[in-house]
């Protein structure tokens, strides 16, 4: 697939839906070939939806290259208030490595993110799935210390949603009263439910949410239509 190409579509998918968008939320495998080009490139497609970004960084990207890219910007400012929510961005790439990690100064920004806005309702989000989604392949390829996570996470009631990337397909589910949720692709997709890797036939897409002043979320996802576009589904790895 080009993902450019598929990148384009899913851009002008959302001008025609959001004519007033608050913050872009990237989560993560900005590039696949983490070239400054490439961001430089992904920069300037997002620069059409007219609206302030943020970008985490996956396990694909270089996350030196992506500050490059980013200098003179708040691309890669990891807190973000909006109206009565904070959102609040980590780091869970590791150099090398497909799973992900949030080592201890990640761990530190979100208690620090927490507490020093307790009357704010919360987003977390971040690259790695932190839950098993069903997906047997993707289980060794997630979040490695989860349980850390949670158990900062636990000590703020005030966190509504968890949101990451990484995994190609969209996900909607529920911890106690934390709403977990992850995008699909803006190119190929993952199949769900799958044993082993396997590319999905679903279209690539976007997922919007609406954070509430009341602390309620609504969210969805939404895929561009009469795109034509080639998949190698014989693919067998990632």
């Amino acid at each position: 697939m080009n993902t450019r190409q598929s990148l384009q579509k899913v851009i002008e998918l959302v001008r025609e839906q959001q004519p007033q968008i608050d913050l872009i939320i990237a989560s993560g495998d900005l590039s696949q070939d983490g070239t400054l080009e490439s961001y430089q490139q992904f920069r300037e497609l997002t620069r059409q939806l007219d609206a302030p970004a943020r970008w985490i960084p996956g396990n694909h990207d270089e996350p030196q290259v992506m500050a490059e890219a980013a200098v003179q910007s708040a691309l890669l400012e990891p807190v973000v208030d909006i109206g009565n929510w904070r959102i609040t961005l980590l780091d869970s790439a590791v150099p090398g490595s497909v799973p992900g990690y949030l080592q201890d100064d990640q761990l530190q920004l979100l208690a620090r993110s927490l507490s020093e806005a307790p009357q704010r309702y919360h987003l977390v989000c971040f690259h790695h799935h932190p839950v098993s989604i069903g997906c047997a392949w993707m289980e060794p390829i997630g979040l490695r210390n989860p349980e850390a996570f949670f158990e900062v996470l636990d000590r703020f009631p005030q966190v509504r949603a968890v949101l990451w990337g990484h995994v190609h397909q969209e996900i909607d589910q529920w911890r106690d009263d934390v709403r977990l949720i992850a995008s699909p692709s803006t190119c190929i997709q993952f199949e769900p439910g799958s044993e082993d890797f396997k590319v999905g036939e679903q279209a690539p897409g976007y997922r919007w949410l609406r954070l509430l002043p009341d602390g309620r979320l609504e969210t969805g996802v939404e895929r561009v239509t009469g795109f034509e576009f080639t998949v190698d589904y014989g693919s067998n790895g990632y």
